[in-house]
C-alpha cells in the first residue's frame, strides 16, 4: 500500500489542507451570516453561487489548465480562493459574500479537476481503487477537521476567516515543492443528457433530486441549527455527523443493491431520509439530542443514495461509457445543487427553519415513488450479471468533477475506451 501512495503522498497532503479550508469557509459563512442577521434568501444564494461556480469550473478550467499547466494553474486557483476567504471576513457584506462564491466554487473545481487527474496519472489498475477511496477519506478527514474548527474559535471575530487564508497558504506548498511529474492533459467528455435519461430514468431522475436535497441541506443545514437555536460548535457536530454516517452507510446499501433491484434500495433509503425529515418538519424538536438522531438517520440514508444511483445508471451503459454518464450524472446533480438552496431559503422564511427538512422530504419522496414506478415497467437486471459496486464514499465528498471519474476502478483505462469509440466508428463507417 505504501509503495502505491508514496508518490502521490504529498499531493494527498496538499489536497487533506485544500478540503480542511473547504470545511471551514463552507461553514463559517453560514454560521457568521446568521449571526449577522442575513435572511435566509441570500444564505441560500450562498450555495447557489457557489454550485453554479463549481458547474462552470468544470467547463472551463480545463482550458485554463491546458493553456498554462497544472502546477501554475493549480497555485492560482488556490491563491484565489485563500483570496476570496480573507476577502470575506474583511468584506462582512451579504452582496459581496454572494459574489465571491462563485469565485470559490470555480477554483474549486479547477484545484479538484487538477488533483485527480494527477492521481489518475500515478495510479495503475491494480492500485486504482485504493488511491481513489483513500483519496475521498482523505476529503472527508479535511471537510469534517474544517468544520469542527468552527467550534474552536468565536466566528464572529476574524480570527477564522484568518485560519481559512493560512490553510489554503499551506495546501499550495505540497504540489509545488513535489518532483512527481506533471500529469496529461485533462480528459474531455462529452454529454448527452437525452442519452442519459434513455439509459436509466431512475438515476437520470433521482440524481437531479438528490443534488435538489442535499443542495438545500448542505448549504441551509447551518442556517437551520442557528435559527434552532444551537451554537456553532454543535452546528459543526450536527453537519459531521450526516458526512459521518453516510459514509458509514455506503458499504451496507451497496452490498444490498448488489444482491437485490437497486431501485428497491433507492426507494427505501429515500423513504427512510423523508421520514426522518418529516419528523423534523411536523414535531420541530428543540433537545439537541433529539435533533442529532433524526438528522443523523436522515444524512445516513441521504448521503448514501448518490452512489447507488450512479451504479444503477452503469448497469444499463456500455463498458466504454462509464465516464461519460457518470459525468453526465455529475452535471444534473450539479443542477439540483443550484436549485435547492434558491427553494430552501424562501421556504424557510415563510415557513420557519424546520421548513427545510420539508423541502428535502419532497424530493427523496419523489426519488421514492418514481423509483418503484419504473420497477413496474423495466426488469431489473439479474444480480448476476452486474458489476459489484465498490465501498467508495462518492457522495460523501463535497462535490467531485468528471476526473475523478477515471479513477473509479469501475471505469475502463482510457486508451481502451478511446480504442473502444474509434472501433465503434469504423463499424459505423463499414454499415
Amino acid at each position: 500500500m505504501s509503495r502505491n501512495l508514496l508518490p502521490v503522498m504529498a499531493l494527498l497532503l496538499g489536497t487533506l489542507f485544500l478540503f480542511l479550508g473547504n470545511g471551514l469557509h463552507g461553514l463559517l459563512l453560514p454560521v457568521r451570516g446568521a449571526a449577522e442577521g442575513y435572511s435566509n434568501e441570500v444564505l441560500g444564494l450562498l450555495g447557489t453561487t457557489w454550485a453554479s461556480g463549481f458547474v462552470l469550473g468544470c467547463f472551463v478550467a480545463p482550458q485554463l489548465v491546458m493553456r498554462v499547466g497544472h502546477v501554475r494553474a493549480f497555485s492560482a486557483f488556490v491563491s484565489l480562493i485563500s483570496v476570496t476567504a480573507l476577502l470575506t471576513g474583511i468584506l462582512v457584506d451579504s452582496y459581496w459574500w454572494v459574489a465571491l462564491r462563485i469565485i470559490t466554487g470555480f477554483c474549486t473545481a479547477g484545484t479538484s479537476m487538477i488533483i485527480e487527474s494527477w492521481l489518475n496519472e500515478r495510479a495503475t489498475n491494480e492500485s486504482r481503487g485504493m488511491i481513489f477511496s483513500f483519496y475521498i477519506s482523505i476529503t472527508l478527514i479535511g471537510v469534517v477537521g474544517g468544520q469542527m474548527l468552527v467550534g474552536v474559535f468565536d466566528p464572529l471575530t476574524s480570527i477564522l476567516f484568518m485560519i481559512c487564508g493560512i490553510v489554503y497558504g499551506i495546501a499550495v506548498l505540497p504540489t509545488l515543492m513535489s518532483k512527481a511529474a506533471t500529469p496529461q492533459p485533462l480528459n474531455s467528455i462529452t454529454l448527452d443528457l437525452p442519452l442519459l435519461y434513455r439509459n436509466s430514468p431512475v438515476s437520470f431522475v433521482g440524481i437531479l433530486l438528490v443534488g435538489i436535497a442535499n443542495g438545500a441541506y448542505g448549504t441551509l443545514g447551518a442556517v437551520f441549527g442557528a435559527r434552532a437555536g444551537l451554537d456553532a460548535g454543535t452546528i459543526a457536530i450536527l453537519l459531521s455527523i450526516t458526512i459521518f454516517l453516510g459514509a458509514v452507510m455506503q458499504f451496507p446499501a451497496g452490498k444490498l443493491s448488489d444482491r437485490i433491484d437497486r431501485r428497491y434500495v433507492l426507494a427505501a433509503l429515500a423513504l427512510m431520509a423523508s421520514l426522518a425529515a418529516l419528523v423534523l418538519f411536523v414535531f420541530a424538536p428543540t433537545d439537541p439530542l433529539q435533533i442529532f438522531i433524526f438528522v443523523g438517520i436522515y444524512g445516513a440514508a441521504a448521503n448514501a443514495l448518490y452512489p447507488i444511483a450512479v451504479a444503477h445508471a452503469n448497469d444499463f451503459a456500455k463498458s466504454d461509457e462509464f465516464v461519460k454518464v457518470s459525468g453526465g450524472l455529475l452535471l444534473l446533480f450539479g443542477i439540483g445543487t443550484i436549485i435547492g438552496p434558491t427553494i430552501g431559503g424562501p421556504v424557510m422564511t415563510a415557513a420557519g427553519p424546520y421548513a427545510l427538512f420539508a423541502v428535502t422530504a419532497i424530493a427523496h419522496l419523489s426519488i421514492t415513488a418514481y423509483a418503484l414506478y419504473r420497477s413496474r415497467l423495466r426488469a431489473a437486471i439479474p444480480a448476476e450479471d452486474r458489476e459489484n459496486m465498490p465501498n467508495l464514499p462518492l457522495s460523501a465528498s463535497p462535490m467531485s468533477t468528471p476526473e475523478s471519474l477515471t479513477l473509479d476502478p469501475r471505469a475502463a483505462p482510457l486508451e481502451e475506451t478511446v480504442e473502444a469509440t474509434e472501433d465503434d466508428e469504423r463499424a459505423e463507417e463499414r454499415v
